[in-house]
Formats: C-alpha cells, structure tokens, sequence
C-alpha cells in the first residue's frame, strides 16, 4: 500500500514548471478551482488541517548595506514583506510544507518578490514524493480566494463590477478565477496598479484570456460604483478611503495594510467582519485587520470572536443581507497550497505514468 513512499530519497524529482509544463500537467482553472472547493469542504469537516509559521525580518538591518540603501526610497509606499514562511498540512492521503521567501527588494534583480517551494509528503509515513516550484501555484490558489468571496457574499442574481488593486501574479490569479466562474455576472473588473509598467503588463498578458472587460485605473474615481473591492498589493498604508467605497462593498484582502481604519470600525460596527483563520491572520499581523488590534494592544484572536468576527474556514450560514458591508481578509491557508500541489503532482504522474498514486 505504501510502495510510493518507500523510495529512496535519490528517487525523489524536483517539478519545475518547465517540467510540469511539458509533461501537459499544468492545471486549468477548472481543476485549480475544483482542488480548492475540495480543501474548503475538508477545511470544514475538519479533516484537513495545518498551521503556518512566519518569521518576519527587520527592515533596517537590510538597508544597512552601503550598495543596497540607495534604493530605500524605492519603498517608501511599499513594504519589503521580508520574510521567511513555513506552512505545513495533512488531508487524508497527502502532507505538505510549503517554504517561501520573500522580499519586494528582489523585483531590482529581476527576481519574483516571493519564491515557493512545495514538500509533498506521503501522509502515513510522512516520507518526501516530491518537490514542486511553487510559486505559481501559491500565487493561483491565492487568487483562488476571489471566487470563494463572490460565491459567499454576493447575490446570485446580482451583476456587479469589481475593482481591483494590485497587478501581480494573484491578481492575474483573481481575474483567471472570476471569468471562469463568474462571468456572466461580472460586468468589468477595473484594475490600479502600483505602476504603468506593471499595469501594462497585466493588461497584455490577460486581453486575450478573459470574456470579462479589463479596465485599468490610474485612481479611484470608479471605485463607488464596483460591488466587490479585491486589494492584493504589499502596501505600507491603505489603498482606498472609506468614503470612497460603495456602502454595502464586499472586500477582499489579500495583501497588506490596506485598509482604513474607518473602514474597518465602519464595518465592525454595522457589518460582517471575516477572516480565513482568525489566528493565523492574528499572529501574522501584517493586515490591516490584525493592526487594527495591535495597535491599541489587543489580539484579534482573542477579542475577534468576541466581536462577531467569523472564519471561511468554520462551517455555518451566512445570511448577508443587500445593504451589509461585508470585510474578508485572508492569510492563505495551508490546506489550499496542499491540494493544488496534489493536483498538479497527480496530473503529472497521470500523463507520465510515472509512479502509482498513494492509495485513499
């Protein structure tokens, strides 16, 4: 039964994307979508799980560098996020650990701002099948959370715009996911970007893909009139003001701080107020929902649940109504990296015919 896993380590292959990509193993959005709605379920029946460890880096010791500190003022708008991340799980036939380093600094070398790699494990003997690049797949899981969102908090029968900030591989992520899924409820999803270039960029790679008009923004003039607001940028300080979001918006934070606080009290107050897991978005404390709390010397951990804050990763009814204002922020689950990488190893395996695939 355990044959896979009795390997030996030399056995063990590295899956870059040139790899998977020729072996015809990369998934569509379909079968992105399709892992993902399978980690919610058994996120909520509780038979899959993990936690998340983060090690954040103190910015000042890296501009110490005489060649390096020139380029400080490059980040007065954007954190470094530099940081070393270890996010491990189990669901019933696999286990994972998924390491990240990043830096924003590394865009300077031509480098992504954060590089993933995927450990899956075989779950009983917790002994390594493979390792995966991926920092695609983190970034398309990520995005992944848009459609979870949509599906939650908003009307069926509504059609909406979204705006959307951010210009990176999640947010190319999101608008993959929103056109597959919601297209024909999406009216145009406009995108602001940190820079022209990287705008420009975006706008190139998805023109093509997309059945959504793609609209990009140099402010936030169409922001009160978008239903849904996905922020998915390393912002240092909020991307938007209160004032200028529809009343009743569902926002989605995938990033930073990027929120205000009259937003959030705004929200706290009359709203829904929800996070993927509220501890591990506690103990990151690097959103703006977290500092919320932080700052005044509190733990969103433990006054969250206190003040109706939920959790996607909890089972239960919603019940949103039209005129609710409605603030989701995500830290990115473990569980979700798991089941995209056992996808993707599982398709590879399947168009290889390769190595059996460890029995349920």
């Amino acid at each position: 039964m355990l044959d896979d896993a009795n390997r030996s380590i030399s056995d063990v292959r590295f899956l870059d994307c040139e790899e998977i990509t020729a072996a015809g193993a990369d998934l569509t959005t379909r079968e992105l979508l399709e892992a993902t709605d399978a980690a919610w379920c058994d996120i909520r029946l509780g038979t899959s799980f993990g936690g998340k460890a983060v090690l954040s880096l103190p910015e000042a010791s890296f501009w110490d560098v005489d060649s390096i500190a020139p380029f400080k003022r490059q980040f007065e708008n954007e954190r470094l996020g530099w940081k070393l991340s270890c996010l491990y799980s189990v669901n019933d036939r696999y286990g994972g650990v998924k390491v990240i380093g990043a830096n924003a600094f590394n865009r300077n070398l031509g480098l992504p701002r954060s590089t993933s790699t995927i450990l899956l494990l075989e779950k009983r003997t917790l002994r390594l099948l493979t390792v995966l690049e991926g920092t695609l797949l983190s970034a398309r899981r990520t995005g992944s959370y848009a459609t979870t969102v949509m599906d939650l908090f908003t009307d069926p029968a509504d059609r909406l715009s979204v705006f959307l900030f951010g210009t990176g591989p999640t947010a190319r992520s999101v608008i993959e996911c929103l056109d597959f899924r919601f297209g024909q409820r999406i009216d145009e999803i406009v995108v602001r970007g940190r820079s022209s270039q990287g705008l420009e960029a975006l706008l190139a790679d998805v023109c093509d893909r997309t059945t959504i008009p793609v609209t990009p923004a140099s402010d936030n003039a169409r922001l009160p009139s978008c239903r849904v607001v996905i922020t998915a940028t390393n912002a240092r300080r909020p991307v938007f003001d209160d004032a200028d979001l529809h009343p009743s918006a569902v926002t989605l934070h995938l990033g930073g701080d990027e929120a205000p606080e009259e937003y959030l009290q705004r929200v706290l107050r009359t709203g829904l107020v929800v996070c993927d897991d509220i501890q591990t978005v506690s103990r990151r404390n690097s959103q703006s929902l977290a500092l919320h709390f932080s700052r005044r010397g509190l733990l969103l951990e433990q006054v969250g649940p206190l003040v109706g804050i939920r959790e996607l990763s909890r089972p239960g009814r919603w019940n949103v109504g039209s005129d609710c204002p409605v603030c989701v922020t995500c830290v990115g689950l473990p569980m979700l990296d798991l089941y995209v990488a056992q996808a993707s190893y599982e398709k590879y395996l399947a168009n290889t015919q390769s190595l059996p695939i460890p029995p349920a």
